[in-house]
């Protein structure tokens, strides 16, 4: 499983290792020669101070009968330094994500609509049931499918479902009629099925399903993250990419597909 640390370059994870072994060997060699000193203090009396000691023992860290446990201490710096800056850094991009979350739920659906589709927001009058035959399509849940993907391999955004392409609010009401459970719980179960069994349960963490409810009629907004890896639409046992282009989700080929992913992997994080 791919972790927010993964995403350093090896040249960052040298200088992390670096630095984590010289704080092993300048902050925990002093310290266990202090705790030394404490404890064997009477057979080291000469010494003079804790400070005297310490130093004396500091300046031989680099001699040539001292490199074993120089070695040791810079490896107990790489064990115990390593973990700690691998979750600090999970917990930054977390609240990053967090941040970007709540900026994106701050904007109201009125808004939304009034700003019209574009890269980071579309419109579904359905989830799956397909106004032109009256029936459920599976037409209508792949466009569902294949815009959340395109979002992740982008920016990131939203998907209203219960507003047509021209901004007018339909609501999901004739989709909740052909679920088991006709209500927000039964909607939500259904959606986090679709999208896990076409893009994989892995990236069900960057879905955020919301509803509201707007002129009497329920409306679904699905918050799509960024995802930092290539999100693909299994489609049987072909896997397809989409990406946002305007405000529209294109399916790039293979090779542009490639030339895509690859340069995600040197963005930053959003």
């Amino acid at each position: 499983m791919r972790t927010d640390g993964a995403s350093l370059s090896p040249q960052a994870w040298v200088g992390i290792v670096s630095a984590c072994a010289i704080a092993g060997v300048l902050l925990l060699h002093p310290l266990t020669m202090v705790i030394y000193w404490f404890e064997f203090h009477p057979a080291h009396a000469a010494s003079g101070t804790v400070a005297n000691f310490v130093l004396e023992r500091m300046v031989g860290v680099f001699q040539r009968r001292m490199v074993g446990m120089t070695g040791i201490f810079a490896a107990l710096g790489v064990l115990l330094g390593l973990p700690a800056v691998v979750l600090t850094r999970a917990f930054t991009v977390r609240g990053d994500r967090i941040r970007s979350l709540e900026l994106e739920l701050n904007r109201g659906i009125p808004d939304l609509i009034a700003a019209g589709e574009s890269e980071i927001l579309e419109f579904k009058s359905s989830a799956r049931w397909d106004r032109n035959t009256g029936k459920v399509g599976r037409a209508v849940e792949a466009a569902i499918v294949r815009t959340v993907a395109a979002l992740m391999n982008h920016r990131g955004g939203s998907l209203l479902i219960g507003v047509s392409d021209n901004g007018e609010i339909v609501g999901i009401e004739e989709d909740l009629a052909t679920l088991r459970r006709r209500d927000r719980d039964g909607f939500e179960a259904y959606l986090v099925g679709l999208l896990a069994h076409s893009l994989g349960a892995a990236v069900l963490r960057h879905v955020h399903v919301a509803f509201s409810r707007l002129e009497g009629k329920e409306l679904c907004r699905v918050v799509v993250q960024r995802s930092r890896g290539p999100v693909y639409v299994m489609d049987g046992s072909t896997a397809r990419y989409f990406v946002r282009t305007g405000n529209t989700s294109r399916e790039l080929d293979a090779r542009e597909a490639v030339l895509h992913t690859a340069g995600r992997q040197t963005e930053p994080e959003s």
